[in-house]
C-alpha cells in the first residue's frame, strides 16, 4: 500500500483532517476544490478504500483516512526537518514556528521570546496561540504548533506530560513556587511561612482544573479537606475576592507578575513548599527544524529570575 501513496495525498488527507472539509483542505493548500474532490477519488480507488465520507456539511475520515492522518504528521514533521536543515545553509533567512503557551506565560514569558525572536532570527514568522497545557499537548500531537510552553504540578494525577508518550521531547525550563493569597487582616498573614494544615477552616477560591488539582492534592497531604466556594481563572479576580475576605487561594508566581496584590490581601510561602514546573515540549527529532531549534534556543535562553522563577535543574 506504501507505494499506492505519495506526498501530496498526504498532505491532502492532513488538510482534511485539520480543516474538516474538502473547501477548507483546498484552500489551506492552494488547489481548487474540485482538483483535492478528483485527487481523493483517484488515491482512493489506487487503495481499494474510502479515506473520507459526507458528515453534515462537511466530511470526516475514515478509519483507513485516520490511520493516514496519523502517519502523516510524522512524514511532514520529516519533511519540515529536511526543509529545516537546506534553511540552516542559507542563516535561517526564512522559517515558521508556531507556540502555544498556558495564560499567565502569555504576560511573562511569550513577550519576551518573541522579541528575543524578532531581534535574533526577523526572517522566521512566529505564530502564537493561548492555551493550557492539555489543550496545547494535544495540538503539538496533532502538528497544529510546533512548541508547547506548559507546566507541571509534581505528583498530579492528571498531569498531561505523564502518558508515556515517546513521540513527544519535554525540556524543563523553571521551578515555580506557588504561594498563598489570604486576607491581611487573617490570624496566619503575620507568618513568613503559612502552614496549609492550619487551613482547615477556610474557604477556597480554586483556579484552572490542574490548579484546583494541585489544591486538592496539597490539601490532601496535610490531612485538609479543602471547602472550594469559588472558582476563577482570573488572576485579578482571585486577589481581589481574598483582599474583600471572601476565601483564601493558592497562586502560581507569574500570576502575580500581572495582577498586583490589592490592599486588604497578602501573599505567603506555603508549609510545605507548593512549587510547580515549567518546560516546553516538542515533536521527538523536531529540535532538527532549525526555526523550531532557534525557537527551543531562545526560550532556553530566557532568565526567569525577574519572574521570581529558578532555572531548572
Amino acid at each position: 500500500m506504501e507505494s499506492q501513496l505519495d506526498l501530496h495525498s498526504i498532505r491532502i488527507v492532513r488538510a482534511i483532517s485539520e480543516h474538516g472539509t474538502i473547501s477548507g483542505a483546498a484552500r489551506a493548500l492552494g488547489f481548487s476544490q474540485p482538483a483535492i474532490s478528483q485527487h481523493l477519488r483517484r488515491v482512493e480507488a489506487r487503495l481499494g478504500v474510502p479515506l473520507v465520507v459526507r458528515a453534515g456539511r462537511g466530511v470526516r475520515l475514515t478509519e483507513p483516512g485516520q490511520v493516514l492522518a496519523r502517519h502523516a504528521i510524522t512524514i511532514t514533521s520529516a519533511l519540515a526537518a529536511a526543509n529545516g536543515d537546506l534553511a540552516e545553509l542559507v542563516g535561517l533567512a526564512a522559517g515558521t514556528v508556531r507556540i502555544a503557551a498556558f495564560p499567565t506565560a502569555s504576560s511573562t514569558i511569550v513577550p519576551r521570546l518573541l522579541r528575543v525572536m524578532r531581534q535574533r532570527h526577523p526572517g522566521i514568522s512566529v505564530t502564537y496561540v493561548e492555551s493550557e497545557p492539555p489543550e496545547a499537548i494535544g495540538m503539538l500531537r496533532d502538528g497544529l504548533v510546533d512548541v508547547a510552553i506548559t507546566f507541571a504540578y509534581p505528583g498530579d494525577r492528571a498531569d498531561p506530560h505523564r502518558d508515556g508518550d515517546s513521540s513527544l521531547d519535554t525540556v524543563p525550563l523553571y521551578t515555580e513556587p506557588v504561594v498563598l493569597a489570604l486576607p491581611d487582616d487573617h490570624p496566619l498573614a503575620a507568618s513568613d511561612a503559612v502552614e496549609l494544615a492550619g487551613l482547615a477552616a477556610e474557604g477556597w477560591i480554586a483556579g484552572c482544573p490542574l490548579c484546583r488539582g494541585h489544591l486538592l492534592a496539597a490539601c490532601e497531604a496535610v490531612g485538609v479537606a479543602p471547602r472550594i466556594e469559588l472558582e476563577t481563572d482570573n488572576a485579578v479576580a482571585v486577589l481581589n475576592l481574598v483582599a474583600a475576605g471572601l476565601g483564601v487561594a493558592l497562586l502560581p508566581q507569574l500570576a502575580l507578575a500581572t495582577a498586583p496584590v490589592p490592599g486588604g490581601a497578602t501573599v505567603r510561602s506555603t508549609v510545605p513548599s507548593s512549587d510547580r514546573s515549567i518546560q516546553l515540549v516538542v515533536q521527538a527529532g523536531s529540535r532538527g527544524v532549525p526555526s523550531i531549534a532557534a525557537a527551543v534556543a531562545a526560550i532556553s535562553s530566557l532568565d526567569g529570575s525577574g519572574w521570581g522563577l529558578s532555572r531548572a535543574r
